[in-house]
């Protein structure tokens, strides 16, 4: 049956599956740590949604609140849910705990503060049959907005925005492109990209990049699917391993796996934080960086790492080393696109915007 027909009768998607038949069409995997506060709205989203024929694997990550009993009493008014009481030891190892369990065909994420519009997996899993994806996310709306600050709104705009395959693999190394907590992927592909792997950077951005370099198509869905809960306690604000200098090893570490095969050397267009964080981690791996191209008259003819700083009009002398467009902000990276087009640079075979 061809995947739009499958999803062509939503009514009969609607009634609760007998967790007890057959194995569903979707894992959820729900990782929680004393996240009780928020917990019981999580797991009613989930119970709401339009498309039944899931089941949601919670696993406990030591606790010392409720979230465990919370998520045990939902259990038991919903068979679709079981909760995994698991040792302390961290998100990775309990995604991998949930992913032994699961049994559907696609793998879901969800974050135990966070909370899914009910339409969220049927609109995820028909683009994923229709349009044949190996993944996808969707829109989020961050809340409460009294606590979104500007930082927030930026991403949530950016993420918002790439809802076409080859926009999101455009900018798959400026930041993660698909929002973890509204991740929907093939169970084979997750395991085809090793899982999840505790590698000292953000797994989500680790895993997505993983299924990049292996050819897959991914998006988000034009709809938003998750309220993103903004909270001083988010693991993203005080786990280290979302701290910045861990997305850089992440991205250096996939760039050289994928692009950067067959290079000898780099150009990093922009000395500023960004590229100089970049160039850091490139020498550091073995990766030559050739030079650094700027804007800035007060750059222009110094050395950094000991490469030379030149200006636009001089980065022809590195035509032989592939650029990597590295700069901050939205519209500085689509300055540095557009020169860098106007070069004769292809996105994606000789040049990538990275932040």
């Amino acid at each position: 049956m061809r995947g739009r027909d499958r999803f062509a009768l939503p009514i009969l998607r609607r009634a609760r599956r007998d967790a007890t038949l057959t194995r569903p069409a979707v894992s959820i995997l729900l990782p929680v740590r004393d996240e009780g506060r928020f917990l019981g709205e999580t797991l009613a989203s989930l119970s709401a949604q339009t498309y039944a024929d899931f089941e949601a694997i919670v696993v406990d990550d030591g606790s010392r609140d409720a979230s465990a009993a919370i998520a045990e009493a939902h259990a038991r008014d919903d068979s679709r849910f079981r909760v995994v009481r698991a040792q302390r030891a961290g998100m990775v190892a309990a995604l991998e705990r949930g992913r032994a369990e699961a049994e559907g065909a696609f793998i879901a994420r969800m974050d135990g503060d966070d909370v899914a519009l009910p339409g969220r997996l049927e609109t995820q899993l028909e683009a994923l049959e229709s349009e044949g994806l190996t993944a996808c996310g969707g829109r989020i709306a961050y809340f409460p907005r009294r606590l979104v600050g500007d930082g927030g709104r930026r991403y949530e705009r950016w993420i918002n925005g790439l809802v076409t395959p080859e926009a999101a693999a455009l900018d798959v190394f400026v930041e993660c492109p698909l929002p973890h907590p509204a991740l929907v992927v093939r169970a084979d592909a997750l395991a085809a990209a090793g899982g999840y792997r505790d590698c000292g950077w953000p797994e989500d951005y680790d895993l997505v990049l993983g299924l990049w370099r292996r050819g897959a198509r991914f998006r988000n869905v034009e709809e938003v699917v998750l309220r993103w809960r903004e909270h001083p306690d988010r693991a993203s604000r005080t786990d280290p391993v979302f701290a910045q200098g861990a997305f850089v090893s992440c991205k250096v570490d996939h760039l050289r796996r994928s692009l950067l095969v067959g290079w000898e050397s780099v150009v990093v267009w922009g000395a500023g934080p960004v590229g100089k964080a970049f160039a850091r981690e490139l020498t550091k791996h073995g990766t030559a960086v050739a030079g650094f191209v700027d804007v800035d008259p007060r750059k222009i003819g110094r050395r950094l790492y000991g490469a030379p700083v030149v200006g636009v009009e001089a980065a022809a002398r590195f035509a032989c080393s592939f650029a990597l467009g590295a700069v901050a902000r939205e519209e500085g990276r689509q300055q540095v696109r557009d020169v860098a087009a106007a070069q004769g640079r292809r996105e994606g075979v000789d040049f990538i915007a990275v932040a």
